[in-house]
């Protein structure tokens, strides 16, 4: 908990940040309250991202709260418990993340009973959301269909090996005007609107647009995140296009802590951050409730802008 911030006082939910539409949730001998997260609240949200090693700053937190909407529990004496968030993308579609859900709530239903309140704020939405080990067998229960995997790639940079030239294509910096044609592919290649979350994302950080006989057809973005920069999301045309603008950022980032995310299932992105350094730590699996809406051919993703934005 950063420097200075309390906790409700009394019963939790009922200090002066408390909405009315708590939700009390009985485990076992003792009450659990369900509020709305505010930007007041971080605190809570940031120990619970803590308590489950994840690597979210301060900084991360805020940018994701300002994005979505979501709950916390809180015990008896205001201790946060668990979390769980939604990302609205378009009318008709969200991300569920900030899934937080650690063992002291998860074994009594507190997990279950946080997505299945964030599902019902989202009634009416195509929904997806990646699914770590431990949450993944309560996801498939409440109707969440595989997508396929994700492989984080994270690491200090090293030498950058030299992609292969792409004949044709230009690589430069975004700039503003860029906006509407990456809105175009990222939509297209998402599978929803997310625009709003797209300014936020290039606002927090910068990027490269791909030119193909001089027409958008990729782009990637990096920002400050964790413990160092992540890259993403990465669209292109195809791997190469991929490996290329990767090592383009890759390269301003040399002794750096860098973090991609990629659901692409072929090998090479994955072959070229190892041999730049960026190893495999880990992998989760995206899941579905409602249609594959994720593009298999043309513009497609080849790096998440995180796990709770997809």
């Amino acid at each position: 908990m950063s420097e200075g911030a309390g906790r409700p006082e009394g019963r939790a939910g009922q200090g002066p940040d408390a909405a009315s539409n708590d939700q009390v949730l009985q485990l076992d001998s003792f009450e659990v309250q369900v509020v709305p997260i505010t930007q007041q609240l971080r605190p809570f949200l940031h120990e619970l991202t803590v308590s489950v090693r994840w690597p979210h700053r301060d900084s991360d937190l805020d940018f994701l709260i300002r994005q979505g909407e979501g709950y916390l529990a809180l015990d008896e004496i205001g201790r946060p418990v668990g979390s769980a968030m939604h990302f609205p993308m378009g009318k008709d579609f969200a991300l569920l993340g900030m899934m937080v859900t650690p063992p002291r709530l998860q074994a009594r239903g507190g997990g279950r009973f946080l997505l299945r309140t964030i599902m019902r704020d989202c009634a009416g939405r195509d929904m997806r959301l990646n699914a770590t080990r431990s949450g993944y067998r309560l996801y498939r229960e409440e109707g969440f269909l595989d997508v396929g995997k994700v492989w984080q790639h994270q690491g200090l940079v090293g030498e950058v090996p030299v992609p292969d030239p792409l004949p044709g294509v230009e690589i430069r910096q975004i700039t503003p005007q860029d906006r509407a044609a990456i809105e175009a592919m990222d939509a297209h290649a998402y599978g929803a609107d997310r625009g709003p979350i797209l300014a936020a994302l290039m606002q927090a950080g910068h990027g490269l647009i791909a030119l193909c006989a001089g027409q958008p057809c990729g782009f990637a973005l990096v920002r400050q995140f964790g413990k160092g920069q992540v890259i993403g999301p990465l669209v292109a045309e195809d791997e190469r296009m991929a490996v290329a603008m990767t090592a383009r950022l890759l390269d301003g980032g040399r002794g750096s802590f860098m973090r991609m995310d990629t659901p692409f299932p072929g090998t090479g992105l994955r072959a070229f951050l190892t041999a730049s350094g960026m190893t495999q730590f880990d992998t989760v699996t995206e899941m579905r409730v409602g249609p594959q809406r994720r593009a298999e051919t043309g513009t497609v993703t080849f790096a998440l802008a995180a796990h709770s934005l997809g």
